[in-house]
C-alpha cells in the first residue's frame, strides 16, 4: 500500500483527472473512454485454482451469467492500434465487475497497457487486487486471433469466443481458475452497462494500489457529469460506473 504523502498525490492527480474526463463524459453524453463497445452475454465456469488460496472465488467452482463488453479504449478508428477493454459483469447481488485492459503475453508484461488492433489478445486487471493470500493480479486469454476490434468485427467474430481467466498471487506464476463463453451480441449492441471494477471487486478481493486510488474520482466524476447518482448517495444505483 502507498504510504500517507503517495497516497495523498496520487489522490490529488486522480482527482486532476477526473476534471477533463467529466467534460469528455458531457460532451460525449456517455463513457468518457471506451465509449463503443459490443455486449456478449456470456457464461463463467470457474474451475478453481490447482492449490488452495484462502480466496473463494479463485479455489470454488461453480457456473454464472455474464454480460462481457469488449470495446476500443480512445474510440479510434479500426486500422489504429488502442487501448481494448474486456470487461466483465458476472450476475449477483452484489454484482462482480472486472476491468481489463489490453496488456503484454508475459509473465510480468501482462500487468502493463499494451496498445492492439487484434481483439483476441491479452488482457491484464493492471490494478492489483488485496487479499489473504497476497497481492493478485487477473487475466483473460481469448484462444485464437484475427478478432478485429471494431464494432462491426466484435459482433461478427467474437460470438463463440472462448477466453480463459487466470489469476497470479504475489509473484507467483499465472494459473487459470474460469474460462468465458460468449454468445450472441445483445440487441441492442451496447446497452447502458455500467462497470466499476473498484466498488463491485470479486469476493475475497478488494480493489488496492495507486491505480484503485486514482480512480476513484474518474469514476465519481463521469457518472455524476451524466447525472447518475453514486451507489452512496440518496437514489445512487449501486450498479457500478
Amino acid at each position: 500500500m502507498a504510504g500517507p504523502l503517495p497516497a495523498l498525490l496520487i489522490d490529488a492527480a486522480g482527482r486532476v483527472v477526473a476534471r477533463p474526463l467529466a467534460v469528455l463524459a458531457r460532451a460525449r453524453g456517455g463513457k468518457p473512454m471506451h465509449p463503443t463497445g459490443v455486449a456478449f452475454p456470456g457464461r463463467l465456469e470457474r474451475s478453481g485454482l490447482r492449490r488452495t488460496t484462502g480466496i473463494a472465488w479463485l479455489d470454488g467452482s461453480g457456473t454464472d451469467d455474464v454480460v462481457v463488453r469488449m470495446s476500443r479504449g480512445a474510440g479510434l478508428p479500426r486500422r489504429f492500434p488502442d487501448l481494448l477493454g474486456f470487461a466483465v459483469r458476472v450476475a449477483g447481488d452484489p454484482p462482480v465487475d472486472l476491468l481489463l485492459s489490453s496488456a503484454g503475453s508475459g509473465r510480468w508484461s501482462r500487468r502493463v497497457p499494451v496498445l492492439r488492433r487484434d481483439a483476441a489478445c491479452p488482457y491484464g486487471s493492471i490494478m492489483a487486487y488485496r487479499s489473504p493470500a497476497g497481492p493478485v493480479w487477473l487475466t483473460a486469454s481469448p484462444e485464437g486471433a484475427g478478432v478485429p476490434s471494431d464494432r462491426a468485427g466484435l459482433v461478427a467474430a467474437a460470438p463463440g469466443l472462448q477466453v480463459t481467466l487466470c489469476a497470479a498471487i504475489g509473484d507467483g506464476p499465472w494459473e487459470p481458475f474460469a474460462r468465458i463463453t460468449l454468445g450472441t451480441p445483445t440487441d441492442p449492441p451496447d446497452p447502458p452497462v455500467h462497470f466499476d471494477a473498484v466498488l463491485h471487486p470479486p469476493p475475497g478481493l478488494r480493489a488496492d494500489g495507486p491505480l484503485a486510488r486514482f480512480r476513484r474520482p474518474a469514476y465519481a466524476a463521469a457518472r455524476r457529469a451524466l447525472g447518475e447518482p453514486m451507489a452512496d448517495e440518496p437514489g445512487g444505483r449501486d450498479d457500478g460506473g
